[in-house]
Parts: structure tokens; C-alpha cells; sequence
């Protein structure tokens, strides 16, 4: 099992959004950066973790778990001419974008800021909390898991 931080801004897609989908699973679509791409596609495998992060709000920060029910397949927003996402690069032949499914695990009590991981030494290596970070998605070791979950109130 691997450990992932993926993020979303509230506004577009909240962790109460999720838990008010039909049983709390829904498709974490719309990923258009490479690298992020490669992870899902190859990396994130049914049953890692991943902690939910709100992002572009305040405070940003991590508030609560999910777990991937439905490893990397094609998203295909790419492919509709209506949707923000759609890339006319990308066909369902020769998918460029690929998405996965998560279900809701657990929400925090309160939401674990930006702030706080990055005034916890164990956490200085984390990658979401180097500057200028822009990832939605990053891998998280499991001791930074662990440090995380023990920071709940």
C-alpha cells in the first residue's frame, strides 16, 4: 500500500461533496498536469490512501482520508467538447488524462493547515509543503502518514 495527498479546492470539489455522493465514491477526474497524469496512471494502485487537501482557500490545509477503490483509468472529460477539461490531443483510443476512484474514509474533526505541517520538523521533507509546490497530487512517505494521523485533535 502507498500513501498520496490529492488535492481539490472546496469550491470544486469539497470532502463533504464526496461524502454526499452515493456511497461516498466518485471519480477524481480532471488532472491535466504530466506528472501527476503518470502517477495515477501507474502508481496509485486500489487500496492506497490518500489524504484529502483543500487548496486555494483558507486555511489550505489536509481534512480527512480517502482510499482508492478503482486504480488509473482514461478520464473522459478529455473527450467531451463541453467540459473545461476537454483536450483535442486526447481520444479514447489514445488516452492522454486518466483519473481513479476514491471513497470517503473519514473526515477530521478540524482541518490540519498548511501551517501546521510545515511547523512540524518530521514533515520539512514533505512535498507539499516545499515552496513553490504546485502538484495536485504528491506522493506521502508512510512516516509522514503516520506524523499526519497523530496530528488529529
Amino acid at each position: 500500500m502507498s500513501y498520496w495527498l490529492f488535492k481539490s479546492e472546496p469550491e470544486t470539489f469539497s470532502i463533504d461533496a464526496l461524502i454526499k455522493k452515493p456511497k461516498q465514491t466518485e471519480h477524481w477526474d480532471g488532472v491535466r498536469n504530466y506528472q501527476a497524469r503518470n502517477m495515477l496512471r501507474d502508481q496509485i494502485k486500489v487500496g492506497d490512501h490518500v489524504f484529502f487537501y483543500h487548496s486555494n482557500c483558507q486555511p489550505p490545509g489536509i481534512v480527512g482520508v480517502v482510499k482508492i477503490v478503482r486504480a488509473g483509468y482514461p478520464d473522459p472529460s478529455a473527450w467531451n467538447l463541453e467540459s473545461e477539461y476537454f483536450d483535442s490531443k486526447s481520444t479514447p483510443e489514445n488516452p492522454r488524462w486518466f483519473m481513479v476512484d476514491v471513497k470517503f474514509e473519514k473526515k477530521f474533526k478540524d482541518i490540519i493547515s498548511l501551517d501546521e505541517l510545515k511547523q512540524n520538523s518530521s514533515l520539512k521533507n514533505m512535498v507539499v509543503v516545499r515552496p513553490g509546490n504546485r502538484l495536485s497530487i504528491s506522493p506521502v512517505t508512510e512516516k509522514e502518514w503516520g506524523v499526519i494521523m497523530g496530528m488529529q485533535k
